[in-house]
């Protein structure tokens, strides 16, 4: 407890807490007024009037305003002869629980210290009797109790909204990665072999900067969406993530490069969205991979196939089988994928084959479930 650091960002006053005293001195000044039975109703009223402000700073500074409140009132009795007597005075709760819900360790245990020493003090100066000093001491422990419930409750609400935060983050990261690392991959495919032909075709130069127009105006309408997803503006307008349905735009059958085969079979009907955006990126990282790694590759098959449990993906190629497949310094490929398909409780094993190539296999339940 006196490790323990201050709550972060206090609030400061608002208007809330200005009417909160507002209705605090209305409220002491009518009591003052109407009760008949007050020993001395105007003392008790200015005390009262005098510490209502203190609720103002309650969270923003808990231990100066505690020692102002219980101080005065343990002095007070000194001068009237009594306890001050309104019952509106009870707002003085609010600021033993503000103390243990926004102060520091220290400050909590030194504000304690002073409460329940004022109430132990009451009893030996007859002002208040031992039945009144243990319900004294009941009140401000549950006071005390109340707040630290609060304070770790929302320690916990704050430590769950960053950890939503960082797998938002990285959702974000793999798909970004996916979208732009396909996108750029085909572009450079395409740039390179424009340039090798440049020279004795023209035509075919021509018609691969127009696949680079065509790939970079997809990516540009992706990141968009993305972006306008990061905004949250018109949410009703926003394209949906793709699914399963959208990998036929991964098929290719025009040179140069692989010629990328989509097959799909099963019931593909039915399946969750998360599912079919992961079928999707993952579909897409790993044509991209084989792209960009397989030496010689003529053939990319992507297959997915369904059933009543399960969704399956197996993407490979006909590359040489020396070539090597690293994700390389800073590579998220593999390791994206694996956690993507982790992350819905399935499964993704990449690897080369037994005679040529290289082929990644995707198991996910067909209901998503966490891992």
């Amino acid at each position: 407890m006196w490790a323990e650091p201050g709550a972060p960002d206090p609030p400061a006053a608002r208007w809330r807490d200005w009417v909160l005293v507002a209705m605090v001195m209305a409220l002491a000044t009518l009591e003052g007024l109407l009760r008949s039975d007050l020993l001395t109703p105007a003392a008790s009223m200015i005390i009262a009037l005098a510490l209502a402000p203190t609720l103002l700073w309650r969270r923003t500074r808990p231990l100066p305003m505690v020692a102002i409140v219980f101080i005065a009132t343990g002095v007070a009795p000194l001068f009237i002869g009594h306890e001050p007597e309104l019952v509106t005075m009870v707002y003085v709760l609010l600021l033993p629980y503000a103390l243990f819900r926004w102060g520091s360790g220290r400050q909590a245990v030194a504000g304690a210290a002073l409460i329940l020493a004022k109430i132990g003090l009451s009893v030996p100066f007859g002002h208040l009797d031992l039945a009144d000093m243990l319900v004294g001491f009941v009140v401000m422990f549950a006071a005390f109790a109340l707040a630290i419930a609060f304070r770790y409750r929302a320690r916990l609400w704050a430590r769950g909204l960053d950890q939503a935060k960082l797998l938002e983050r990285e959702r974000l990261a793999r798909d970004l990665h996916d979208t732009v690392a396909h996108h750029v991959s085909a572009m450079a495919i395409r740039a390179q072999a424009g340039i090798a032909v440049a020279q004795t075709r023209p035509d075919a130069a021509v018609d691969a900067l127009r696949v680079i127009e065509a790939e970079a105006s997809r990516a540009l309408a992706e990141m968009r969406t993305m972006v306008r997803v990061l905004r949250r503006a018109r949410p009703a307008e926003l394209t949906p993530s793709p699914g399963i349905p959208d990998l036929a735009r991964l098929a290719s059958r025009s040179s140069p490069g692989p010629v990328v085969d989509v097959q799909l079979h099963g019931d593909l009907d039915g399946i969750p969205s998360t599912i079919g955006t992961a079928i999707y990126r993952l579909a897409q990282e790993s044509v991209t991979n084989a792209r960009r790694h397989a030496r010689h590759a003529t053939r990319i098959e992507v297959r997915v196939a369904a059933d009543a449990g399960s969704v399956r993906l197996r993407v490979s190629d006909d590359g040489d089988p020396s070539s090597i497949r690293p994700a390389g310094p800073g590579g998220f490929g593999i390791v994206g994928m694996t956690e993507r398909a982790g992350l819905l409780g399935g499964t993704c094993e990449a690897g080369p084959n037994a005679e040529r190539g290289w082929t990644v296999a995707v198991a996910l339940p067909r209901t998503p479930t966490a891992a």
